[in-house]
């Protein structure tokens, strides 16, 4: 069961007038720097200023308002406005002549819904341009006050004391509220949201109650429900299959190895659609198999198979927009784990490809059960693969925790680059050097899993060079390493909670619309 999120509406009335449990305005800090200086409010705030007689802005700066961004600035209104609190939200200094970034926009509209936990209805009068980019700047306030109300309702078994429930319902002011752009924006940030928030929920779930068998029903499950064509593959059909990568990481776990495949077909347009594959790691806990993890935040491993909850979470989320472009989801899922049955330094796999592996690190393992996967992906035929995986601790080493690491065909690299910075998922391309990988060079297999010498330097190259190796040579591809933006385990901050992040699937939800309009 996905977590509820707040019903979505627009609304034209003054917002001055609304009948709502509270009203969130935009407030610039004018000196530019945060530090407490003058304030500036953001338009949308006019009437609410007015009605406050010009003394609004003092009252914000004696509460501590300075404009920074995110900051949120709550006020009694004392019956000066219909709403009984305004909350004033930091957007940072004023922008020359245009609206804040959508960006700056999506981390404060998800910043104020969660500070105004407990109110039934919120609404937003956040500044909106009037030109071609208002539909962007719409969107990024719809998606961040849903996503901002995001709450893993969690397995606790008694109320907590003072905890508040989200707010359960938003509308947004815009000058229309009958245009259909807004119209089908607010819509589109609805069912992008759901779907956000089912791959945070799969991803905060815990492993005990998620294993492989578990999360391939759960998928299938929703799939169908969706309207998805759904194939389960389960242990029996992996090895008639060949699939040696996925058999070999399962074997340590009594919980066997699945792979789901979810596909979707556009109604028929004459043109053949052109054709996405998304691949995504569902490893659903990691300990390292024999090369095992140090204990220490290990835990955090039930975020392996975020991937796999991106993707899945992006089928279901194509099932209802309907892009004119056929998509196909290849899901391997399986549980990392050291017993006597499972796979060991030194062994040999041979993969879906034929290809054989060389096995020197079982924690390793996600780049194993990816390798079958994108191998099926391009023998059923495809015209861009686009992969996702938490996948290696050097993508946090070299890009931190919200930057993504993108390898893969260097044009459609640049591509996820460009989709993340437009819906704040931030990603970074990185080369696959010819020295990485003859690194990878074994002496009695085709490939060795990881620098034969176990040398980790590049280890994030290392894991898109090993991928490389599964891809069909006139397939565009791109592996996005999102080890680090994945989970987010730090306190909620913009429109990310504590745990699962739901990266990237609004940048493959971009990117599908892109090829669908554009190729």
């Amino acid at each position: 069961m996905t977590s509820p999120i707040p019903t979505l509406s627009l609304v034209d009335t003054d917002p001055a007038e609304l009948a709502v449990d509270a009203i969130v305005i935009g407030v610039h800090s004018v000196n530019g720097d945060g530090d407490g200086g003058s304030l500036l409010l953001a338009s949308g705030a006019e009437s609410i200023v007015a009605a406050f007689d010009g003394r609004l802005t003092g009252t914000l700066a004696l509460l501590g308002a300075t404009g920074a961004p995110g900051e949120v600035t709550k006020l009694a209104t004392l019956g000066t406005i219909t709403a009984p609190v305004v909350a004033a939200v930091g957007l940072g200094p004023e922008p020359t002549g245009a609206a804040p970034p959508p960006e700056t926009l999506r981390r404060a509209s998800g910043a104020s819904i969660r500070a105004l936990a407990g109110a039934g209805t919120v609404a937003l009068s956040l500044p909106l341009p009037d030109d071609e980019d208002a539909p962007a700047a719409l969107r990024a306030v719809a998606e961040g006050a849903l996503l901002g109300a995001y709450r893993f309702t969690g397995y606790k078994t008694k109320p907590q004391p003072g905890r508040r429930a989200p707010v359960g319902a938003v509308v947004v002011h815009v000058p229309d509220a009958a245009e259909p752009a807004a119209e089908a924006e607010i819509t589109r940030a609805g069912v992008v949201a759901r779907a956000v928030a089912q791959a945070r929920d799969w991803v905060n779930t815990p492993p005990n109650e998620l294993r492989p068998p578990q999360f391939a029903d759960a998928v299938a499950a929703a799939a169908g429900e969706a309207g998805l064509a759904v194939e389960v593959l389960d242990e029996e059909a992996l090895r008639e299959g060949g699939y040696g990568g996925i058999l070999a990481v399962g074997l340590g776990s009594s919980a066997p190895p699945r792979m789901v495949r979810l596909s979707y077909t556009p109604s028929s347009s004459g043109d053949a659609p052109r054709r996405v594959a998304l691949v995504g790691k569902g490893i659903t806990f990691d300990t390292g198999g024999f090369s095992i993890k140090p204990a220490q935040g290990m835990w955090e491993m039930k975020s392996d198979m975020a991937g796999a909850a991106a993707v899945t979470a992006v089928m279901l989320a194509v099932a209802a927009l309907k892009p004119s472009v056929a998509v196909t989801a290849y899901v391997p899922m399986a549980e990392n784990m050291a017993s006597a049955t499972a796979y060991r330094p030194g062994d040999v796999v041979t993969m879906r490809n034929g290809k054989r592996v060389e096995v020197l690190n079982t924690d390793a393992e996600g780049r194993m059960i990816l390798g079958d996967a994108m191998a099926r992906a391009c023998e059923d035929g495809c015209d861009y693969l686009f992969e996702t995986s938490t996948l290696t601790g050097g993508q946090v080493v070299a890009l931190g925790k919200r930057v993504a690491g993108v390898m893969g065909t260097a044009d459609l690299c640049e591509r996820v680059k460009a989709a993340g910075e437009q819906v704040g998922e931030p990603a970074w391309p990185m080369p696959l050097p010819e020295d990485v990988r003859k690194g990878m060079d074994s002496e009695v297999a085709d490939i060795s899993q990881v620098n034969a010498g176990m040398d980790r330097a590049g280890h994030m190259l290392q894991g898109g060079v090993f991928l490389r190796e599964f891809v069909a040579d006139d397939v565009p591809w791109a592996h996005i390493d999102i080890a680090g933006p994945s989970y987010h385990s730090g306190e909620p901050t913009g429109y990310w909670a504590k745990g699962g992040t739901g990266v990237p699937v609004r940048t493959l939800l971009t990117l599908i619309d892109e090829i669908a309009t554009a190729g």
